[in-house]
């Protein structure tokens, strides 16, 4: 059904002719480019063709705010999200409608606050432990921060998600890798690639599904009780003895998949973004250094203690407003509507950018400064709701988002009270935009002692 200006709005501005060819290739060389250029030169509502489809990038807080939360229910997961199934399968990121409500349900009390603050020892354990990992390369030459902050989350989220060590599972980090690059591919291909064709990049793909299909089983068989209240034991407490047993793994297999994929990605991410952003700003590491000394001195953290880390908490929540690892919010409409003024038919494509949003001129001064005082509770007088989303709004609002704070304030401040990080001299970082927005090939800094 096509919908006319005259019935449902407005019709937005974009690209025609050449300039709309061009926005395929400029989106297969930098999705961040494409946005970025969009916003500058149309405004905050722009029409976007990619190939088949038109896209309808939305950049303002109440366009965000319409469609996350006033009229949520029209929407769904959109582009990327959709065709990332295939790789992710129906877990909680890509799935839809009751599916998503009873998984929500099933895996919301994993999340519920009083659990998260009790796992401070364990994420606790694992700061220290990367303290330690870090000191031994003060003499031994550089280390990739990104690949560290990877091992780190993925060691929390073994700790208080499954109550494993995935360390054990040396070829994890490779599985998920594989499997988000096909995520990505999907996305850009729209699924129309058959997952036979023997491309590398799916081939990677196929061994990685694999692999996870018999880590899932592992944990699964040794977490047989379904009594506890880890994700395993939660999703088997959830299932009865007459489904599918085939069936039940595949769906442990998508949730944890899911569930680790985009928990470790996300903080990750946020804790290399940070390190970068204090190698830039050494004034700032030095008052997050004197808060860290000065609340928890030699250690551990205690749920007390933590809550004094106020300082922290400000530099990322600034890291977070800079890149946030969920970069880019698909969503398709399920019926007409109309966006700012603007009209979207049912099945249209609709973006919101995180990323762009939380550097929106009307909303942020000087945006694209790091300032870690704009979340003093000054600076953050009158600010709009939704100019700052990190973590999504509405009923998707991030399930994960206290304990991926919760991790990174505890490993930001250990490595700041006992550690200084400096770049490669002459690296260069550039942001990598996938399913989370992070740091292209690493992220090399030297490590000596805090002063």
């Amino acid at each position: 059904m096509t919908v006319t200006a005259s019935s449902a709005g407005r019709q937005l501005p974009g690209p025609r002719g050449t300039s709309a060819l061009s926005v395929i290739a400029k989106m297969l060389r930098s999705r961040l480019d494409v946005m970025t250029w969009a916003a500058t030169r149309y405004g905050d509502a722009v029409r976007l063709p990619l190939g088949p489809k038109t896209l309808h990038f939305f950049n303002h807080p109440e366009h965000a705010k319409h469609v996350l939360a006033d009229n949520a229910e029209n929407y769904t997961k959109g582009l990327g999200i959709v065709h990332a199934r295939r790789a992710l399968g129906d877990g909680l990121l890509t799935s839809e409608g009751e599916l998503w409500h009873r998984q929500r349900k099933t895996i919301q009390p994993v999340f519920q606050t009083r659990r998260i603050v009790g796992q401070l020892d364990s994420i606790n354990a694992e700061a220290e432990g990367l303290v330690r990992r870090l000191r031994s390369h003060v003499r031994s030459g550089p280390v990739d921060m990104r690949a560290e902050m990877t091992g780190v989350a993925l060691g929390v989220l073994g700790r208080t998600l499954i109550e494993a060590d995935l360390g054990e599972f040396g070829s994890l980090g490779a599985s998920f890798e594989a499997v988000q690059n096909q995520a990505m591919f999907d996305a850009i291909t729209l699924g129309l690639v058959p997952l036979w064709l023997p491309l590398p990049l799916q081939a990677r793909f196929r061994r990685a599904r694999r692999d996870l299909q018999r880590i899932v089983d592992q944990l699964a068989d040794g977490s047989a009780d379904a009594g506890g209240d880890d994700v395993i034991s939660r999703l088997l407490e959830s299932v009865g003895p007459e489904d599918d047993q085939h069936q039940v793994r595949v769906r442990i297999r998508d949730e944890l998949v899911t569930l680790l994929l985009a928990g470790h990605e996300t903080t990750a991410s946020t804790l290399s973004w940070a390190f970068h952003l204090l190698d830039e700003h050494p004034d700032v590491w030095e008052l997050l250094h004197a808060e860290a000394v000065a609340v928890f001195g030699q250690g551990p953290l205690t749920t007390d203690s933590l809550h004094q880390l106020t300082y922290t908490t400000k530099v990322l929540d600034e890291v977070l407003r800079l890149y946030p690892p969920v970069w880019l919010l698909p969503r398709i409409a399920r019926a007409d509507d109309k966006i700012g003024g603007f009209g979207v038919a049912a099945g249209g494509d609709v973006l919101l950018c995180p990323y762009l949003l939380h550097r929106h001129p009307a909303f942020w001064t000087e945006p694209e400064r790091f300032d870690p005082e704009r979340f003093t509770p000054e600076g953050s007088v009158g600010r709009h709701r939704y100019s700052y989303i990190p973590f999504g709004a509405g009923p998707r609002f991030c399930v994960g988002n206290s304990l991926g704070m919760l991790e990174a304030t505890v490993v930001l401040a250990t490595v700041a009270r006992d550690l200084r990080l400096t770049k490669v001299p002459g690296y260069q970082v550039t942001g990598e935009a996938m399913l989370t927005l992070r740091i292209r090939g690493g992220l090399p800094m030297t490590v000596r002692p805090a002063p």
